[in-house]
């Protein structure tokens, strides 16, 4: 079986770079615009992002292996952005890269670009900004993901009962209303979050017993030591390939930029938390509890008055989990991640 999926990548790989397209390949045409709006991060904490389609994090992208795209990205900013599409080939496509002065001329205030390409990578990929990356992606959000479902999943892969999407990253209170500011390596970087968010502002996820929960974990701007309470995890993909051999930790360390996907068995019914275990990564400012926080709650487990959530106003989508669930594929927003435009928005 493994010799077969070799051979089916292979040839998939091959005729993309050919230019021909597979039996089931679908051609997709997106249009996504980069604003300029504030987010709020967590209690008391808003930044001002650039933000694609409005939202941090941007759009969530879902094709299938050898799928073709086509994409145009509207800049109403006021500076210049690109996208890179992080983790593809772009085999015979480098113009496609989205690297300012190298691939592309950067897309000015009021422009747009058309990128195309296949889609012959598969997995856990994303896209962001490459125009100062150290601002534009390190504190002004400028990412999302974008998931390429391979022609043959692995068997644990099969196992899947659902899935989520998990993506770090940091935020610094001292430039966050100055556009054009930030990225400085020796700054301070005081607010954590997971997809666009600070606990308490963060979501829980729900499980029921029995479930198999693919987590697919993003190093997004931070380095990242995630850590499930009451459960070991699989690692079985790392930036988006499939592992040889997987391996089971409780603990996965991850550098910024590096993408793994984790299998959960839900086997141990509870209320859990799932955090980075860089301490200083679970305070909002220095202040604890806050951060990259989350928790896995079982729907069978009672909730109590004490408990930090207890009236949480619960987003089921927050890490895309209903919308991976229907198996379509294309472009999708989330009004839960979009931020509050400024005034002069176009």
């Amino acid at each position: 079986m493994k010799q077969l999926v070799k051979i089916i990548q292979f040839f998939t790989i091959t005729l993309a770079v050919l230019g021909f397209s597979i039996a089931n390949a679908e051609s997709y045409k997106f249009n996504m615009t980069v604003e300029e709006v504030t987010l709020e991060i967590a209690p008391g904490f808003s930044s001002k992002v650039w933000a694609y389609d409005g939202q941090v994090p941007g759009p969530l992208i879902r094709v299938k292996e050898g799928d073709e795209i086509e994409l145009t990205l509207t800049n109403n900013s006021t500076l210049n952005h690109t996208i890179h599409w992080h983790g593809f080939y772009m085999t015979n496509n480098w113009q496609a890269d989205g690297v300012p002065d190298v691939t592309q001329k950067a897309i000015e205030p009021g422009d747009s670009y058309t990128y195309k390409f296949v889609a012959e990578k598969t997995g856990s990929l994303w896209y962001h900004c490459h125009v100062n990356v150290a601002e534009h992606v390190g504190t002004r959000g400028m990412w999302g993901a974008f998931i390429v479902d391979p022609l043959e999943p692995t068997p644990l892969e099969k196992t899947v009962t659902k899935d989520a999407v998990l993506m770090f990253s940091g935020w610094n209170p001292d430039v966050a209303n100055v556009y054009g500011e930030g990225g400085n390596p020796t700054e301070p970087i005081s607010f954590f979050s997971i997809n666009g968010k600070s606990f308490p502002n963060t979501q829980p996820l729900r499980v029921k017993l029995g479930d198999v929960l693919r987590l697919r974990l993003y190093a997004t701007t931070i380095a990242v030591a995630f850590h499930l309470h009451g459960h070991d995890v699989i690692v079985t993909h790392k930036d988006g390939l499939p592992l040889a051999e997987p391996m089971t930790v409780d603990v996965v360390p991850m550098q910024p930029g590096e993408r793994y996907d984790v299998i959960v068995k839900m086997n141990n019914p509870g209320r859990w938390i799932a955090h980075d275990h860089i301490e200083h990564h679970t305070t909002n400012n220095g202040k604890m509890p806050g951060g990259a926080i989350t928790i896995i709650e079982y729907e069978s487990i009672p909730s109590d008055d004490w408990y930090a959530w207890a009236d949480k106003d619960y987003d089921p989508n927050f890490f895309w989990s209903e919308t991976l669930a229907t198996e379509q594929h294309g472009l999708f927003r989330h009004d839960a991640f979009a931020g509050t435009f400024e005034d002069f928005r176009r």
